[in-house]
């Protein structure tokens, strides 16, 4: 047994990756942050709770403000979670028939990786989930490694589906297909994972429908749930204006000008459409049942449109290459230029929102580093989720060949829910979207080298067995006297062992023989 697999190894991999995370929170203390961070933590303060993101994401924000004053406790909460997730995913590959060093080195170094440093310590809610489908994942390798699902192991898919639905709101869609995903693979315990991937995904819903009203947090707005669809809209109106009727173009103009929609109908992002300060919130969520009549009568009629805005929104999720713009990190130093005074419910203690490094030293060659890898060339190879896609479905492909077991799929069962997730419904070419695919995906670069190595090695042996000339008998042949003689047989003697001395002289008579018996009829 390696000392990878004793439960020091999987320590040591834990505190290094801890070491460095930390490097990375004190260097961006108390976090980096965007605008939706400032909202996270608004509402709460100046109130009425509202759930348009993650509801549990806002009470740790509240609680981290409220005990401590501060956000840096939620920031390094993320980077120890991240790193026992990181560790768990490793040490479950490794089960799985990884490389056991390769494995260990390549975990050692992802935090250096800002997709993996820098977005750990970030206030997002993105950062949370991305940690429990990273551990989802760990927990499918286990299932292969042992060919069967466990009890503990529905246990934990059960725990952390709930946590994926609970920090996004498209979770539940993600849980859907991931569930799905394994029950097409695994061999056993098929029901019992749709039961309790289906309580999983149904859980956070409940919570927002039932729950949450009760403890007077507000549901989310309407145009929050909806902004896609009004995307669409204004897609479908800067290329096909004709599709549109006199009301139509009333009841756009009552929520922004003609011109704002027309402008802002680019297939990439939402962010444009609604965060523009002619576009009415107000008005949208008044007309949000309006707005979407007219948005399945589009569908109805040019489906062709509406599907291709998704398509093209979703490019973070199948497209490697840049589309549009990739959004990475904002790196501004405070909430005011974010989202400038007014804009956000207020409340004091704003200025939480600002960065203040605990080393300048470091955050100096943090901040170098993090900006030089932001770089467009390096955008396909470190920010898009898709590039990382690909590579899990390859690498859980050959391993499940060599491994001659289709469970080994289910290890990309989280990756794929995301990948499909995101590309049937997401806002902008975020990178926060796909980080779980980069993420695992990087871990799993040592199975996907194990197993073509293992596949090639299978193939030299086959083609030599195959190529390898057969044993033939030797031929029948004529005494040579030139050949060796045989081995002598056990128990037989051999002429060549006789003495060679003279026999001695025979001086006593031989008895005489009696005749046989002859009956008297012979």
């Amino acid at each position: 047994m390696t000392s990878d697999s004793r439960p020091r190894g999987a320590l040591t991999i834990f505190l290094v990756v801890q070491a460095i995370l930390a490097v990375w929170w004190a260097a961006f203390h108390p976090g980096l942050f965007s605008r939706d961070s400032v909202l996270y933590l608004s509402h709460t303060m100046a109130g009425p709770w509202v759930s348009d993101h993650s509801v549990v994401y806002d009470a740790l924000m509240w609680l981290s403000f409220t005990v401590t004053g501060d956000l840096g406790a939620v920031t390094f909460a993320q980077t120890t979670a991240m790193a026992a997730a990181l560790t768990y995913l490793a040490q479950s590959l490794k089960a799985l028939g990884a490389p056991r060093a390769l494995t260990t080195v390549v975990a050692l170094l992802m935090p250096l990786a800002p997709p993996v440093g820098a977005f750990t310590v970030t206030l997002w809610k993105d950062v949370p989930f991305t940690i429990c489908a990273v551990a989802v994942a760990g927990v499918c390798a286990r299932v292969a490694a042992r060919r069967a699902v466990t009890v503990p192991a529905l246990f934990a898919l059960g725990a952390l589906f709930a946590a994926l639905g609970l920090f996004r709101a498209n979770g539940f869609l993600v849980v859907g297909i991931a569930v799905a995903a394994l029950a097409v693979v695994v061999r056993t315990a098929r029901v019992r994972l749709l039961v309790v991937g289906g309580i999983a995904a149904a859980l956070p819903l409940a919570l927002n429908t039932m729950l949450f009203p009760r403890l007077g947090i507000a549901p989310a707005s309407n145009t929050y749930v909806y902004h896609t669809a009004y995307g669409d809209i204004a897609v479908a109106y800067r290329e096909r204006p004709e599709l549109f009727t006199g009301p139509d173009l009333a009841l756009l103009e009552s929520v922004a000008p003609l011109a704002h929609w027309r402008d802002s109908g680019t297939c990439h992002t939402v962010s444009p459409l609604i965060w523009h300060k002619g576009f009415s919130w107000t008005q949208a969520d008044m007309r949000a049942s309006e707005l979407l009549a007219l948005w399945r009568r589009l569908l109805v009629t040019d489906p062709a449109t509406v599907v291709a805005a998704r398509w093209c929104r979703g490019a973070i999720a199948w497209r490697p290459e840049q589309s549009g713009v990739t959004y990475r990190f904002s790196l501004r130093p405070d909430a005011d230029t974010y989202v400038g005074p007014g804009k956000v419910a207020d409340f004091p203690g704003r200025e939480v929102f600002s960065l203040r490094p605990l080393n300048a030293e470091l955050h100096r060659a943090a901040d170098r580093w993090l900006t030089a890898t932001l770089e467009p060339r390096y955008d396909w190879m470190l920010w898009r989720g898709a590039s990382w896609a690909y590579l899990c479905y390859a690498a859980a492909a050959l391993a499940a060949w060599a491994l001659r077991d289709r469970v080994v799929l289910a290890v990309a069962a989280v990756v794929a829910g995301q990948q499909v997730a995101v590309l049937v419904n997401i806002s902008a070419q975020d990178f926060r979207y796909m980080a779980a695919p980069i993420v695992i995906g990087m871990l799993m670069v040592p199975l996907l080298l194990g197993s073509a190595g293992s596949l090639l090695a299978q193939g030299v042996r086959a083609l030599w067995r195959r190529l390898r000339p057969a044993a033939t008998p030797p031929a029948e042949r004529e005494d040579d006297p030139t050949d060796p003689l045989p081995d002598p047989v056990p128990g037989v003697a051999d002429p060549e062992d006789e003495p060679t001395e003279p026999l001695e002289e025979i001086t006593q008579p031989i008895p005489a023989l009696p005749h046989p018996r002859i009956d008297q009829d012979g």
